[in-house]
């Protein structure tokens, strides 16, 4: 199995309270397994808050709905040994 690494990471995001934000992250392969986001060291899933995507295959995309001030922190993508922070 090909070692997946991140080759376009996040970049910090200024977001006003009660919108929606999104951070993408491109990793070099399609498929990639053990891929991890997380929201000042918690680890998030997918539900009506936090819509976790792939898309084209290598894209990963997160987008926190109506952020507030307890949403402030650093979000970071994890696949594998390789992370991206912003």
């Amino acid at each position: 199995e090909p070692d997946v690494t991140i080759v376009s990471g996040l970049k910090d995001m200024v977001v006003f309270e009660g919108d929606d934000v999104t951070f993408r992250c491109q990793v070099s392969h399609e498929n990639a397994r053990d891929v991890e986001w997380k929201l000042q060291d918690v680890t998030l899933q997918n539900n009506e808050m936090n819509e976790i995507s792939v898309e084209r295959g290598k894209v990963h995309t997160l987008t926190l709905r109506k952020v507030t001030e307890q949403d402030i922190g650093t979000v970071a993508f994890r696949v594998g040994p390789h992370t991206s922070t912003a």
